[in-house]
C-alpha cells in the first residue's frame, strides 16, 4: 500500500489507540491494486433499479463516536438529575418539535429534516457498531461486508471522471480503517481527499498548484503504468482486453480540469466558507456539496470526536456548534441549489449515548438508543418518527436497526439490497440478509 502523510497530527480515542492522517493513492493487494483498476466499476457495475428508486447521490455525515442524543436531539428535560441535560430545550421551525439550544441553526431547516429518534441496535463496540451501521450487515470489528458507499460505487458506476465513492477527509478510524469495500476490492474503496479546512488544501496529484512539466507527467504516467502492470498479472486473464481503457480514465482523472475543479474549495466565496465554518467538518460539508455537483454518487464525510466519556458539556461546547453550523448550511445551501431534491442526505454515529451520567461527566456507549437525521430525495420534510422512554433509554415507538437504515438508503438510489454480490472465494451473498425500507421517510 501506497500512502503519502498529510499531517502529524495524532486523534485518540477511548481505547487510547492512535490514527495518523494518510492519503491513500494506490494499494497492492488481490482485490484492487490501482486508481486504474478502481476505475473498472463503471464497466462492471450492473444496475438493478427497483421502483423506490429517487436519488442520484448520498451524502452520509457519519459521527463517529456517537452523538449524545440526550444533549441534541432528544432531550429529557423531565428525567432525574443524573440523566437530564445540562442544556435547555428550544422550538424549531416545526411546530412540536423541540430541541438542544446549541442547535439554533438546525432549529431553522428542521422543516427540511426528517428527524428519527428511535435508533436502536444492541452492540456497543466502537469497531463492530460502527461496520454494521455502514454496511446493513452485522459481522466482526474488522470489516466483513462492504460499507453502502462501496456497493454504490460497485452498482452505479461512474457519472464522470471522479470515482463514485469519495471520504471527506478519510474513511471513519478508532484502531482501523472502517468503512471499506471489503470483499468487493480494492476499485471500490473511497478516495481519500484530505481535510479541505487546512491552508492552500490540494488533493495531491488531481489539483497541481501549477501546470506540470512534461517530464513529471510522464514519469507520473510510468508509476501508474509499473503500479498497474503488477495489478494486471493478478487480474484474470478476460480483464486484460479492456485494462488500457481503465488505465487511460486513471491518467484522465489525475490531470483532468473537472477533478481540479471539484476540489477546488477556495473558489468559494468568503461569505458562505464562513457559514459553513471554517472547522474541518464545516468545510468538509462544503467540498461534499461540491463533489456531488461534479457526479460523485456516495460520499461519507467523516465527522468523529463525539466520544465523551468524560467532560461531556466542554466536548459538546465544542463539537455541537461546529455541527450546527456546517450541517445546517449543507441543507440550506443544496436547497437553494436544487440538489437536495435528488440527494439523500443523512447523519448518525454508530449508537447514542447512555442515559446516564457517569462518575467522570460523561455518557458511555449506548446501542438500544440514538437520533437519526435524513433530508432530501424525497424524505419528508419537518417529519418527526420514532420515540423513547422517559429517560431516554429504550426506544418506545418504531425501531429502526442499522440493516433498516441501509436498505432505505440503497433503495432510494435504485439498488436491490437483496441483490447477491459474488466473494472472492466465489460464494454468493446477498448485498443485506434482512432490514425493511422506512416507508414513513417518504411521501409516496
Amino acid at each position: 500500500m501506497l500512502d503519502i502523510s498529510l499531517s502529524r497530527r495524532v486523534n485518540r480515542r477511548c481505547d487510547g489507540a492512535t490514527r495518523r492522517d494518510f492519503l491513500r493513492i494506490g494499494g497492492l493487494s488481490a482485490f484492487g491494486l490501482s486508481l486504474g483498476h478502481l476505475l473498472q466499476a463503471e464497466s462492471l457495475a450492473d444496475v438493478a433499479k427497483p421502483s423506490r428508486a429517487r436519488a442520484k447521490s448520498v451524502i452520509l455525515v457519519f459521527l463517529g463516536g456517537g452523538m449524545s442524543q440526550h444533549d441534541s436531539f432528544d432531550l429529557k428535560p423531565d428525567a432525574p438529575a443524573e440523566v437530564r441535560s445540562k442544556y435547555r430545550q428550544i422550538p424549531t421551525n416545526v411546530p412540536g418539535t423541540l430541541i438542544g439550544e446549541l442547535l439554533p441553526r438546525m432549529a431553522q431547516v428542521m422543516d427540511k429534516v426528517a428527524l428519527v429518534r428511535s435508533g436502536s441496535h444492541n452492540n456497543d463496540h466502537h469497531e463492530t457498531a460502527t461496520n454494521w451501521v455502514l454496511s446493513g450487515r452485522f459481522g466482526s470489528p474488522f470489516g466483513d461486508y462492504p460499507a453502502i458507499g462501496a456497493v454504490a460505487a460497485h452498482e452505479l458506476g461512474f457519472s464522470g471522471v471522479l470515482p463514485p465513492y469519495m471520504a471527506v477527509p478519510r474513511n471513519p478510524s478508532f484502531s482501523w480503517e472502517l468503512g471499506k469495500s471489503a470483499f468487493l476490492g480494492g476499485r471500490y474503496e473511497s478516495f481519500k481527499t484530505g481535510d479541505p479546512n487546512d491552508a492552500n488544501f490540494k488533493v495531491r496529484d488531481i489539483a497541481p498548484s501549477e501546470p506540470l512539466p512534461q517530464r513529471r507527467i510522464e514519469r507520473r504516467q510510468s508509476l501508474l503504468a509499473a503500479v498497474d502492470g503488477l495489478a494486471r498479472e493478478v487480474h484474470g486473464n478476460d480483464q486484460i482486453a479492456t485494462y488500457d481503457e481503465f488505465h487511460g480514465r486513471a491518467v484522465s482523472m489525475i490531470l483532468s480540469p473537472e477533478s481540479q475543479r471539484a476540489f477546488a474549495i477556495d473558489q468559494e466565496t468568503a461569505k458562505l466558507r464562513d457559514r459553513y465554518g471554517r472547522t474541518t467538518f464545516g468545510q468538509s460539508c462544503l467540498l461534499a456539496r461540491r463533489l456531488i455537483e461534479h457526479g460523485v454518487r456516495f460520499v461519507t464525510i467523516n465527522a468523529g470526536g463525539w466520544d465523551h466519556h468524560a467532560k461531556i458539556w466542554q466536548g459538546l461546547e465544542q463539537r455541537l456548534p461546529e455541527f450546527d453550523n456546517g450541517f445546517a448550511t449543507l441543507i440550506e445551501d443544496m436547497s437553494s441549489r436544487g440538489l437536495l431534491a435528488e440527494t439523500l442526505v443523512l447523519a448518525f454515529g454508530e449508537f447514542g449515548r447512555t442515559p446516564k451520567i457517569n462518575k467522570d461527566v460523561g455518557r458511555d456507549h449506548w446501542g438500544p438508543s440514538a437520533s437519526l437525521l435524513f433530508a432530501g430525495a424525497g424524505v419528508q420534510a419537518g417529519k418527526l418518527i420514532g420515540a423513547t422512554d422517559r429517560q431516554g433509554a429504550q426506544v418506545t415507538t418504531h425501531p429502526i436497526a442499522p440493516p433498516d437504515v441501509a436498505s432505505t438508503v440503497l433503495q432510494t438510489l435504485g439498488i436491490d439490497p437483496t441483490r447477491m454480490l459474488v466473494t472472492p472465494d466465489g460464494r454468493r451473498l446477498p448485498i443485506l440478509d434482512k432490514g425493511e425500507f422506512i416507508s414513513e421517510l417518504f411521501t409516496g
